[in-house]
């Protein structure tokens, strides 16, 4: 190991398509947790080189002073941060912490201020990255993971990576990824709330591994104004992080999808999924009130910490069904222990109607009963690998 830090500073950058996908390589995002929080590369870990204080306080020298006395305020965090940041990476990745007095590398590579630290970076683009290398990144590949680059690979660590144009790189290609999606034949599950179609939805996915995408699953809700209760709602991003995951496990058949509105809690479904929904073929799932309520019960009360939220959004409902008629009325069910009579007179008033509303003028391929669930994810199975087969033929006369 040297002894003292490099006289030049060579950063070796991969791009985000040599690492999405990969199990053999480890990526350690190092921008602050709420940035983390909101989104990041699948598997990644969070490796903050600044807090969130640290990082606003940062960003507001930077805007309403100068860029240098920003840098010189990071500079100083990170000297106080270094040895256990590269401690904790070491733990990860089964090494031995560096001898080297860091902070006194620290110190010498910034010695000439930020415009020094610029002037020292020479970036090697490379296409691949062997197995086991690490990655390192923040928001846009800049002094924070750049600069930890050359350190880590100074005191002798190999393979250690910054990827090119950090989570921004990233972001671009979920974008880029749902955009261009093009859809196998598809088919929509539809339905009234409480015919269980999520139920019936991951029932197919165990016949059928792969066949189907499941909105609400990635989105932590369950698309309706008390779809948030007992989940937990993603933003944007992540929503889209998820869904381009999924796009590039493939789907080895058809693609089954449960029925949403264009919105799924406050995440918009992307437009190449949704026009694969729009044109999908439709089909109907229909239930006895009994088993509707049993299947929105079981769902929604299934814990005792589910109860309070739930409380929570029944008076939004009160004033979409009658301010003055229904004040305090699904309420007072609700704490009175009147669980069934309140989750039916939810579905005639308030869920059914927005539903048949929703369907008008929709045409479905094929109704079934969505009592039994494993009966009726088989029948489904059966339905659509008929219908492929038939349009097959088809296609060959």
């Amino acid at each position: 190991m040297p002894d003292s830090p490099p006289d030049s500073w060579t950063i070796p950058s991969v791009p985000i398509e040599a690492v999405l996908g990969r199990e053999d390589v480890r990526v350690f995002d190092l921008r602050s947790p709420s940035e983390f929080g909101l989104d990041h590369l699948p598997g990644a870990r969070n490796l903050h080189l600044f807090d969130d204080v640290e990082r606003a306080l940062i960003g507001t020298i930077y805007a309403k002073q100068s860029p240098d006395e920003a840098f010189e305020t990071g500079r100083d965090r990170v000297l106080q941060r270094i040895s256990p940041l590269v401690s904790e990476l070491a733990e990860h990745l089964g090494r031995s912490m560096p001898a080297a007095n860091l902070e006194e590398w620290v110190t010498r590579l910034t010695s000439e201020g930020m415009a020094g630290v610029r002037r020292e970076m020479t970036v090697e683009r490379q296409r691949d990255v062997p197995a086991g290398s690490t990655i390192l990144h923040c928001w846009r590949g800049g002094l924070r993971s750049s600069s930890l680059v050359v350190l880590l690979r100074a005191i002798g660590w190999p393979n250690v990576f910054v990827l090119d144009g950090g989570y921004k790189s990233y972001r671009r290609q979920v974008l880029k990824d749902l955009g261009a999606w093009v859809s196998p034949p598809s088919f929509v599950l539809r339905g009234p709330t409480g015919v269980g179609k999520t139920l019936v939805l991951r029932e197919i996915e165990r016949l059928r591994c792969g066949w189907t995408l499941d909105l609400e699953g990635h989105a932590g809700h369950r698309s309706s104004i008390l779809g948030m209760v007992g989940l937990q709602p993603c933003n944007q991003k992540t929503f889209d992080s998820r869904l381009a995951t999924r796009m590039r496990e493939g789907f080895p058949g058809p693609v089954v999808i449960e029925g949403e509105s264009r919105k799924v809690g406050d995440s918009i479904v992307p437009d190449s999924i949704w026009d694969s929904m729009c044109g999908a073929v439709q089909l109907r799932l229909d239930a006895p009130m009994d088993y509707r309520v049993d299947v929105l019960i079981a769902d929604y009360l299934a814990t005792e910490e589910n109860r309070e939220p739930l409380r929570a959004q029944l008076p939004f409902i009160e004033t979409r069904l009658g301010p003055k008629k229904w004040h305090g009325v699904l309420v007072e069910l609700f704490d009175s222990g009147q669980e069934r009579e309140l989750v039916k007179v939810l579905l005639d008033l308030y869920y059914d109607p927005l539903y048949q509303h929703s369907e008008k003028g929709r045409e479905h391929s094929q109704h079934f009963d969505a009592s039994d669930v494993s009966r009726v994810a088989l029948e489904i199975v059966a339905w659509i690998e008929k219908h492929l087969s038939n349009e097959l033929q088809n296609s060959l006369l």
